[in-house]
């Protein structure tokens, strides 16, 4: 579970930005996992992100 699960959600949703909170809950994986697989994702070049607010926090989307 983890990485496959959240990269088909992104394709799935492509109109949108998500947290990972977000994906976390709509696909029912942890929090850490989620975190951990966007992390690969962003390293690949399979999604995009962007800073979102005053904390480190980020709102990633499918690349196109």
């Amino acid at each position: 579970m983890g990485q496959q699960e959240v990269y088909d959600f992104l394709k799935k949703n492509q109109s949108k930005w998500y947290t990972s909170k977000d994906i976390s809950k709509s696909i029912n994986i942890s929090l850490g996992s989620v975190t951990m697989s966007l992390k690969k994702l962003r390293n690949s070049n399979f999604v995009m992100h962007k800073k979102h607010g005053k904390r480190n926090q980020y709102l990633y989307s499918f690349k196109k």
